[in-house]
């Protein structure tokens, strides 16, 4: 696929929900909001003290799992590139390919608004390589490269 030839400014949830085959539980991002193309992008997700994970995550102590903030900006990528490649259609399937160089910073909890900043570092193909930073407020709590790939029928 060449350069991305669509551009959206912002998806809210009903676009997001569009673009991706997730669902609850398992949706990590609320909104995505500066979106460049497929080059950048910030992903919003707010933490509920109501989720799932907040069960056993720990009782008495709620801390947001990383590998979910992982996987909001696997998301938050994921929903830019599909918008990009593919003009806003959904592929058949997207696959998460790699986590490279993933540090969490601080632990996040119910009542936080995480950003996940995206960057595109390149494109191959059908294949898309990010670097991700998550952040409450201007606080940096985790950062990783992620990538993935698209796949038509």
């Amino acid at each position: 696929m060449s350069e991305a030839t669509v551009t959206l400014e912002a998806a809210d949830i009903l676009k997001v929900l569009e673009l991706l085959p997730h669902r609850y539980p398992f949706l990590m991002v609320d909104r995505i909001v500066d979106m460049d193309g497929d080059r950048s992008g910030v992903g919003i997700k707010n933490v509920t003290f109501n989720e799932p994970q907040f069960q056993g995550h720990f009782p008495g102590r709620p801390v947001f799992p990383g590998v979910l903030l992982i996987e909001g900006m696997a998301q938050t990528a994921g929903a830019m590139c599909v918008a990009a490649a593919l003009g806003g259609g959904r592929p058949s399937v997207v696959y998460f390919m790699t986590i490279d160089k993933a540090k969490f910073r601080k632990p996040v909890v119910p009542g936080d608004r995480v950003e996940y900043h995206m960057t595109k570092l390149k494109n191959r193909a059908n294949m898309w390589w990010y670097r991700g930073e998550a952040k409450v407020g201007d606080t940096l709590v985790a950062e990783a490269e992620v990538s993935a790939m698209l796949v038509k029928d």
